[in-house]
């Protein structure tokens, strides 16, 4: 496993992404992933999957202290006093006292990104997130949480993919000691036919998926949170750490960024950075 250290925290590199995963399936897929190996899970209030990741993590016999727990508030609970509230019913679901990672999943200005972050703090001060960040933010928008406000922001967590450049936040979040999250890391399948990437994969006898997420976790400050709803698919996933891509076969997989690689950009999206 590859860490990421975070204000004092290790962050494992690999995640077990649980997007719509539901009932039984997902339960399932936490616990057999905790028993792979992955001891990051990733979650959210809107995903409606928090009592039966709770269910998994409680299921793996794993304690509850070696796994890395990440859960988002949604937009329409975020006002002061609102998101605390949230958050305990979210720690219930998930049986526990408190997650590893708390993010403010989509950058909605209804309410002042000041009073958001004043009830993120207040949750980290009182042991309920230990680490606190954002998701989906674009620069500006980070610059306003980390240097005007305040906070110690130290993740977001955003769309990554070999088509969808993320160098401009990387740019500006490495040197501030926040890591990157990539959630659509395999591009929702796209990266399958990639000639460029199954020629790499053949190289190293792996996958074109293995290739793809050792690219992202190989790069300084990036996570990743592959979903996979069979065993088959997860074991794939977790076996990216045998092998290493030189700089040239990272430069070439990066170069395959384009302007149309965003794949998620809903209506209440904010305004993306342009790509570097």
């Amino acid at each position: 496993m590859i860490y990421i250290t975070a204000q004092n925290k290790k962050v494992p590199a690999l995640g077990y992404g649980t997007w719509k995963l539901k009932d039984k399936e997902c339960s399932a897929g936490v616990e057999k992933a905790i028993e792979i190996g992955y001891r990051h899970i990733d979650t959210a209030q809107i995903y409606e999957n928090e009592a039966e990741v709770g269910a998994g993590i409680a299921a793996s016999g794993v304690k509850r202290s070696e796994i890395f727990l990440t859960t988002k508030i949604w937009i329409t609970e975020l006002a002061d006093g609102k998101l605390q509230k949230s958050l305990d019913v979210s720690l219930k679901k998930l049986k526990t006292d408190h997650v590893d990672l708390l993010l403010i999943h989509w950058p909605i200005t209804d309410v002042p990104f000041a009073e958001q972050m004043k009830a993120l703090q207040s949750v980290q001060k009182d042991g309920k997130a230990i680490l606190i960040g954002v998701s989906n933010y674009t620069v500006t928008q980070m610059k306003e949480v980390v240097e005007k406000i305040g906070a110690k922001a130290v993740c977001n967590q955003v769309e990554y993919h070999p088509y969808l450049s993320q160098k401009v936040l990387l740019d500006y979040m490495r040197p501030h000691g926040m890591f990157l999250t990539a959630y659509c890391p395999l591009a929702r399948g796209n990266v399958a036919n990639d000639a460029v990437l199954a020629k790499i994969a053949k190289k190293h006898n792996k996958t074109v998926g293995q290739v793809t997420l050792r690219w992202l976790v190989q790069q300084d400050g990036v996570a990743a949170i592959p979903k996979a709803g069979s065993e088959k698919h997860m074991r794939e996933n977790f076996e990216i750490f045998n092998f290493t891509l030189d700089a040239a076969e990272m430069k070439e997989i990066s170069n395959l960024a384009r302007p149309d690689g965003r794949l998620v950009s809903p209506d209440f999206a904010p305004k993306w950075d342009k790509a570097a």
